[in-house]
């Protein structure tokens, strides 16, 4: 490096950065810290921090001189570095990236393996801010090491530059399979990857099969271009000695099951054998690997029927690997009454799971079920390999087997899909394991084979029918075993098998069945252990779900039980008792409003509102079960509307405003957007819920302006953020209109942005279209309310649906949304509209066929109807599609007028073109048959 540091101010800096770490003198940390923000400020600091890091012993007259500090010294500058990096890239100076890209290769060659790995980091950084182009020699420098032609390279730095390498294509997928300047990346990388799998070093094999196995679920031609030659080294890897090249080879085969299963396919025994023999590995995380193939090939439309000789096989190993580990047994612990021990704070790590509602095409919200089937994989965010994590400093590592993705959820999940692929088969080649282990004297075994009976509930039910009176009442005897991990899978199991009693309609077999599975789990729900009673919630709130209006006559009792529940859990079940509440609200609606319900729920509801703070995490799981409660009760929610409205408003006040100082000033942490959009859910439900002069009240005399707020949670950098704000829009438009007009102008502007299709990233791709789902859905409803007064939109917001409909990478819900809110547009905007009908008219034709019939289709059918009569001539070509979607437009249930005016709009439309068009009997032939009955029934043709 031409540059050189100042030896005073390098000591000083390599102090800082070793004191920054420090976990035992916490007031040098502090005093650290602060020095370290004011260094950020200097022009060179990059330049130090790189040289520290890329130097492997410290300079002379450093004041850190042991190995062991320096290191830390060097770990704590490359963790500087590449946050200044994340933050402003853009701001450092030419010279000192030079320095950065010089220093990088250094550290990636470094004897150290942490070392090494935040060289890595540090170089995936700067390509996913910078663009795979600001550096255009790294990827030609990382091949040569990872090549060592010429024997020049050590090593560390051919196990460094793949460890580097295979995170540059992590995090840059896209950017590699693209072509730049005539040439694609992966065309380059794919074969020296290859290439690098014959690697004598152990590490490097891996890596490079980790690399690979980023573009393997995807259909490049740079991948079908070399597969045949991956798969050949891939089964010649099977049989490497080392566990970690062996569980990329299974990873790799997973995920060639959906995009070449042609190719594996000819291979299925050997593959299954193969499979097998790993699953049976000491090695737990190469075990988990292979058992995820069964569960790649069991929901493959077209791979599963192959399995079919082998389920004999399969099968026996599935069971044996669903029975907890001796290690997995000592670290669950044994039987144990907790009930009244507080929660560690370790212990409570969020897994707030929003149902991610979004408007669907009827206004409806949608959103994926949240059953717990009991071995689900759950999604954590990890760290980057080589960053320390401060609030696992005092973690011993073990980490409890329910927490995790194991082998024994992998295999019981793969048996669950076995059972949907394979029916009665698979029930009865495990019956013979049931009759033998679910009454077993040694605990483990009796647990796995009631998760087995569990799994396969949904996919063998036709045929466990028969056996359930027998099998129902004895789980239910299990649900007072000694052994409170027997109590949890039965929960569980149980509730697998809810549907069965609750759809029981004779009298006698509901008292025997339904009753006592109900009244267990809600024995368990007050259960002395915490983790039992957490099993017992979940299965109550699967039950509700399944038992639905089943619940009405014994929702006193269930209430009562969870009122007693609130008083006895602790936080982390806590969480768990509000999604009971607010799925049986969901489920029973507007029943929980009896008076002698809702007045034994909602004082323990608000018990806990008051207590817990504004800044309190709970407050998510809290606010999202007060927005299913408000809807289930409707206005009679007014009583506790103004209070809790207005909290809402104030914690949106407060996170937008902290948002705003953590923008500018580095000491501020960005906030929670939890907290955003539980509290704009809630406000939805509300307006909503309650009687629209109440709900207009509300929002009239909230403090701060409520559409204030809201227009800034639009504009919010967070999609979950823009997803509930743009379906409070639409919410308000529907009951609180009057509110709404004098902002309108504004949160339109704001909306119309939000439709341009070019403004969504690769990455963020799905996120973003929930938004624009939302914002579609919204822009339809605020047409119906506002008429004429969206004229001045008109013109941009036709472009964007246009744009939305026609392309054929958009999502089908989003699609719909916009041509909903296109049609609607036609109501009252036809003239602005008809010139450019033919743009559209195919588009919206077929999108709209799609549609489920509601309100909101019929209106936009008649809104189109609208534009046609301004410009018949011009959708000649697709006339007789129009046509056929009259001919077969039913809805029953349709309301009137809404009924009355789309036939009339039909009608109109019909004899526009009966005096248009000659010999229109003739033209009426070149219909289906039906669909000529049809138009002559209604419409008197």
């Amino acid at each position: 490096m031409s540059w050189q540091p100042n030896q005073e101010s390098l000591g000083t800096l390599a102090t800082c950065l070793r004191d920054s770490l420090s976990g035992f003198n916490k007031t040098a940390q502090k005093q650290a810290e602060i020095m370290l923000t004011q260094a950020k400020a200097s022009p060179d600091i990059n330049n130090y921090l790189a040289f520290i890091f890329s130097s492997a012993t410290p300079a002379p007259g450093t004041p850190v001189q042991q190995p062991t500090e320096w290191h830390v010294v060097r770990s704590a500058a490359a963790i500087m570095l590449k946050n200044n990096i994340k933050s402003n890239l853009k701001g450092i100076p030419e010279s000192s990236l030079q320095l950065i890209k010089l220093a990088i290769p250094l550290g990636i060659q470094d004897t150290n393996s942490q070392i090494r790995s935040f060289a890595g980091n540090l170089a995936t950084e700067i390509v996913r801010c910078g663009g795979l182009y600001s550096w255009p020699e790294l990827l030609e420098v990382l091949l040569k090491m990872i090549g060592n032609e010429g024997n020049q390279y050590s090593n560390e730095a051919q196990e460094g530059a793949m460890a580097a390498m295979a995170k540059i294509c992590e995090d840059n997928t896209k950017v590699l399979e693209r072509e730049q300047n005539g040439q694609r990346p992966l065309n380059i990388l794919l074969p020296k990857f290859i290439e690098a799998t014959k690697s004598p070093l152990p590490k490097v094999r891996a890596l490079a099969l980790k690399a690979i196995n980023e573009f393997t679920p995807r259909k490049s031609q740079a991948m079908l271009n070399v597969i045949d030659t991956l798969l050949q080294h891939l089964f010649y890897l099977s049989e490497d000695k080392y566990p970690d090249v062996r569980r990329e080879v299974c990873r790799a085969f997973v995920r060639l099951v959906e995009t070449r299963p042609d190719k594996l396919l000819p291979h299925i025994g050997g593959l299954v054998d193969y499979i097998l023999t790993q699953q049976k590995s000491d090695d737990e995380e190469l075990a988990t690997e292979a058992a995820e193939f069964w569960l790649a090939v069991g929901e493959h439309d077209n791979l599963w029927q192959a399995l079919d000789p082998y389920l004999g096989k399969i099968i026996p190993v599935l069971l044996e690997c669903m029975v907890y580990s001796p290690e997995d047994i000592a670290l669950l612990g044994g039987a144990s009454d907790d009930e009244d021990e507080e929660d560690r704070e370790e212990d409570i790590k969020p897994k707030f799971a929003k149902k991610n509602l979004k408007r669907g095409a009827a206004g409806a919200e949608e959103g994926e079920s949240q059953e717990d089937n009991g071995y689900e994989k759950m999604a954590e965010e990890g760290l980057e390999e080589g960053e320390i994590d401060d609030e696992d400093e005092d973690d011993d590592g073990d980490e409890n087997p329910d927490e995790k993705w194991t082998l024994r959820k992998c295999s019981a999940a793969a048996l669950d899909v076995f059972a949907g692929d394979f029916g009665g088969k698979v029930f009865h080649s495990i019956l013979p394991y049931l009759q033998t282990n679910l009454k077993h004297e040694d605990w483990p075994r009796r647990e796995a084979a009631v998760l087995a009976l569990g799994a396969v509930a949904d996919g063998c039910m036709g045929v466990v029918v028969p056996h359930l009176p027998e099998l129902v009442p004895y789980l239910i005897s299990l649900l007072e075993d000694p052994e409170p991990v027997v109590r949890i899978i039965t929960c569980w199991t149980l509730s697998r098998y809810s549907s069965w009693a609750a759809s029981l309609t004779d009298g006698a077999q509901k008292q025997s069945y339904f009753e006592p599975l109900m009244e267990g789990i809600l024995r368990r729900m007050l259960d002395k252990n915490k983790k039992v009673q957490e099993a017992g919630a979940s299965a109550m709130a699967t039950l509700e779900e399944k038992a639905g209006k089943q619940l009405e006559p014994y929702c006193g009792p269930i209430i009562q039980q969870f009122v007693l529940c609130f008083s006895k859990y602790k936080d982390k079940n806590r969480w768990v008792l509000y999604d009971c509440v607010q799925t049986l609200a969901e489920h029973i609606g507007p029943v929980l409003a009896r008076p002698e319900l809702a007045g034994q729920l909602m004082p323990t509801i608000i018990d806990r509102w008051q207590r817990v703070p504004d800044q309190s995490r709970e407050m998510f799981p809290l606010l999202e079960c007060l927005s299913y409660i408000a809807m289930a009760l409707g206005d009679a929610f007014t009583p506790y509307a103004e209070p809790i409205f207005n909290r809402c408003v104030n914690i949106i006040h407060q996170n937008l405003e902290q948002s705003m100082h953590a923008k500018t000033n580095a000491n501020f942490d960005q906030p929670d957007k939890d907290f955003l959009v539980t509290s704009l859910d809630l406000l939805s439900a509300i307006i909503q819920a309650l009687d629209n002069a109440k709900a207009a009240e509300l929002v009239t005399r909230s403090q701060p302006a409520f559409f204030e707020l809201l227009s800034f949670c639009m504009e919010d950098p967070s999609d979950e953020v823009q997803q509930s704000a743009y379906a409070l829009v639409g919410d308000c438009s529907k009951y609180v209109p009057e509110q709404l007009r004098p902002f309108i102008h504004k949160i339109f502007t704001i909306l119309v942005k939000k439709l341009d299709l070019d403004d969504i990233l690769d990455e963020e791709i799905d996120s973003s279209f929930s938004v624009v789902n939302n914002a579609c859905w919204s822009a339809g409803e605020v047409a119906m309310q506002f008429k004429e007064e969206m004229a001045p939109f008109v013109p941009e917001l036709l472009r964007r649906f246009v744009e939305i409909i026609s392309n054929p990478g958009v999502p089908g819900g989003v699609v719909e949304n916009a041509a909903i809110a296109l049609g609607r547009l036609g109501l009252f905007h036809a003239a602005i509209i008809a010139p450019h009908l033919p743009k559209f008219a195919h588009e919206f034709l077929t999108v709209m066929d799609e549609v489920d019939t509601s309100e909101e289709k019929a209106t936009a059918f008649r809104g189109f109807c609208n534009v046609v009569a301004q410009n018949p001539q011009s959708i000649e070509n697709v006339l007789l599609a129009f046509f056929s979607s009259i001919a077969r437009y039913q809805d029953l249930k349709l309301r009137n007028p809404i009924k009355q005016e789309l036939h009339e709009a039909f009608l109109s439309v019909l004899k526009i073109y009966q005096q248009l068009i000659p010999g229109f009997v003739d033209f009426l032939n070149k219909l289906p048959p039906q669909d000529q009955q049809a138009l002559k029934t209604t419409y008197g043709l």
